[in-house]
C-alpha cells in the first residue's frame, strides 16, 4: 500500500459507492494521493477494500461525514470528491469550502478527461434511463460506437480510466444519463446534444422547491450545443418560449403555429420527421405512450448523429425492455406479472400503471418521496381491484388511498415476501389480469438501490410460481 507523505496533497473521496470507487480508481491511476472516507465499518466492504488496499488506494472507515472527520487532514488536503448521494449544500462540505478546500464531484473529474468526445447529456425526471439505453443501442446498431455511463451503467470516471489505459476503446459517442444530483455538481459539463424528457416534482427533499429542481435541469440544456424537448410533458410545453431553442418531438401530432413539432407521429402510428415518412412507431416493442415519446426523442438524436432512417428503425426493431421498468417476468393466458421497480416516484408508477391490463392488483411501497400523488391515486381507482403496500410508508400509503376514495381490498406488510405471497392470492381471488410491481417510493428503506428491490421481487415471483 502506497505510504502517504505529509508533504503531499490529498485528495479525500467521500464513500465506497460505485461513483466513489470509479473516483478513486481515476484518481489514484493519475497520481494522486488518495484517501477514501467510509461512515460505515469495514464488514460491509471486505472484498472491495483488499483489492483497493492492493492497488495502493488507502480507505478510512467509520468517517461520517462532519468536519471533525476532516481536521487532522486540512494542512495537506486539497480536494473532496462526492457522490451524486451526497447534497452539493451538505453543512460539512459548505464549511470545507470556507477553508478554501476544492470540491468536486466524479462526474465533473470525467469530464476533464472525456470532454473531446461528443456527449448526449439526457436528463428528466421519467424516461431518461429508456431514452439513454435505446439510443446507446440505436447508435452501436448502426456501426458506430457509444458507452452509456454516469447515472446508468459504469460510473463515469470508470470508462475516463478504461480510455486512458487504451485510448483504442475511446467510443465515437457518450450517451450519458444525468441525474439532477449529478448536473448540480458537474457545472462544466456541456453535451454535444442535450435531451429533456419530463419534468415533474422530484428529488424536492433534496433541491428544497420546484424553481431549484427545474433550474437545474435547464443548466444542462443551455449548456448543450444542441437541444431535444418532449412537447407532450406538460411543463416543457408550457414555458416552450422561455427555454433555449432547440427541436421538439410530439406522439399529438405535427402542433400548430407557432409551436410546430420537428419529429411527430401521424394518426396511424407513422414516425414523421417534419413532412418526410421514416417509419411505424409499431416497430417498437414497449408498451405505453410514454415509450412512443421516449422513440420520438430517440429518433431526434439519432438524425442529429447523422443516421438515417433505415439504422434508426433497424436499431429500435431489436431494442427490448430494460430491466425494472415494466419488466415481464410471468405471463400466460391468465396472469401478466410486471417489474416496475424503477419507478421511485409516484408519476414513473402512475405511468406503469396506466400501462397495464386492468383488472390488475398493484404492490407499491417504500420511502416516501415528496410530490403529488393526485394522479397515481385517480388510475388506481380505474384500474386496481387491490393494492398490497409494504415497507416504511405502508400506513401513510394506505391512509393516502383510503382518502382518494378507493373501493378495493389494501393489505399492509413490512416485507416484500409477504406483500408478493399475499398479491398472488388476491390475484386468483379477484381473477386479476396483471400484478404491477410499481413501488412510487424509493428503495432505500430495505434495499440498497431499486435494482436490488427489483431482482428480490423477480426472485420472489419465480419461487411462488415455480
Amino acid at each position: 500500500m502506497k505510504e502517504l507523505s505529509h508533504t503531499n496533497q490529498i485528495v479525500i473521496v467521500i464513500g465506497l459507492g460505485s461513483s466513489g470507487i470509479g473516483a478513486a480508481r481515476f484518481l489514484n491511476y493519475n497520481h494522486k494521493n488518495v484517501i477514501v472516507f467510509e461512515k460505515s465499518k469495514e464488514e460491509s466492504f471486505k472484498e472491495i477494500t483488499k483489492t483497493l488496499r492492493a492497488e495502493g488506494i488507502r480507505i478510512e472507515f467509520n468517517k461520517p461525514l462532519i468536519f471533525a472527520s476532516f481536521k487532522s487532514y486540512l494542512s495537506n488536503l486539497s480536494a473532496i470528491v462526492i457522490s451524486p448521494g451526497i447534497p452539493w449544500d451538505h453543512k460539512t462540505i459548505n464549511q470545507l469550502r470556507e477553508k478554501k478546500i476544492t470540491v468536486t464531484s466524479e462526474v465533473a473529474l470525467a469530464w476533464e478527461k472525456l470532454h473531446s468526445i461528443p456527449w448526449v447529456g439526457i436528463t428528466g425526471t421519467n424516461g431518461k434511463t429508456t431514452v439513454t439505453r435505446m439510443l446507446d443501442h440505436v447508435i452501436n446498431k448502426s456501426g458506430l460506437t457509444s458507452n452509456i455511463g454516469a447515472n446508468v451503467g459504469k460510473p463515469a470516471t470508470e470508462l475516463a480510466l478504461a480510455f486512458q489505459k487504451d485510448p483504442g476503446k475511446k467510443p465515437q459517442w457518450l450517451t450519458m444519463e444525468l441525474s439532477s444530483y449529478q448536473i448540480e455538481s458537474a457545472p462544466k459539463v456541456s453535451p454535444k446534444i442535450g435531451i429533456w424528457t419530463t419534468l415533474t416534482p422530484d428529488h424536492l427533499e433534496r433541491h428544497g422547491s420546484m424553481e431549484n429542481y427545474i433550474n437545474i435541469k435547464r443548466g444542462l440544456l443551455e449548456k448543450s450545443s444542441m437541444r431535444i424537448y418532449n412537447a407532450d410533458d406538460k411543463y416543457l410545453a408550457k414555458h416552450r418560449e422561455d427555454l433555449p431553442d432547440g427541436k421538439w418531438v410530439s406522439t399529438k401530432g405535427s402542433g400548430s403555429f407557432p409551436f410546430t413539432n420537428d419529429l411527430w407521429l401521424s394518426s396511424e402510428g407513422v414516425l414523421m420527421e417534419n413532412d418526410r415518412v421514416l417509419f411505424n412507431s409499431n416497430i417498437l416493442d414497449l408498451r405505453g405512450n410514454h415509450n412512443l415519446q421516449n422513440l420520438l426523442l430517440v429518433t431526434a438524436a439519432a438524425r442529429e448523429i447523422g443516421l438515417s432512417k433505415e439504422q434508426i428503425r433497424h436499431g429500435i426493431k431489436t431494442f427490448k425492455a430494460i430491466p425494472h421498468r415494466l419488466e415481464r417476468v410471468y405471463n400466460d393466458k391468465k396472469l401478466e406479472i410486471l417489474n416496475d421497480s424503477k419507478a421511485t416516484n409516484f408519476d414513473s408508477a402512475n405511468i406503469g400503471l396506466k400501462s397495464t391490463s386492468k383488472p390488475t392488483i398493484l404492490i407499491a411501497g417504500g420511502r416516501l418521496k415528496k410530490g403529488n400523488a393526485t394522479a397515481w391515486l385517480t388510475s388506481i381507482k380505474k384500474r386496481a381491484s387491490a393494492v398490497i403496500l409494504f415497507g416504511e410508508s405502508r400506513m401513510q400509503l394506505k391512509s393516502l388511498i383510503e382518502r382518494s376514495g378507493f373501493n378495493g381490498e389494501i393489505h399492509c406488510y413490512i416485507s416484500l415476501n409477504l406483500a408478493v405471497s399475499k398479491a398472488i392470492k388476491v390475484s386468483q381471488n379477484l381473477n386479476a389480469k396483471s400484478i404491477l410491481f410499481s413501488p412510487a417510493c424509493a428503495s432505500f428503506d430495505l434495499y440498497k438501490n431499486f435494482e436490488e428491490r427489483g431482482n428480490h421481487f423477480r426472485d420472489l415471483i419465480k419461487e411462488a410460481i415455480n
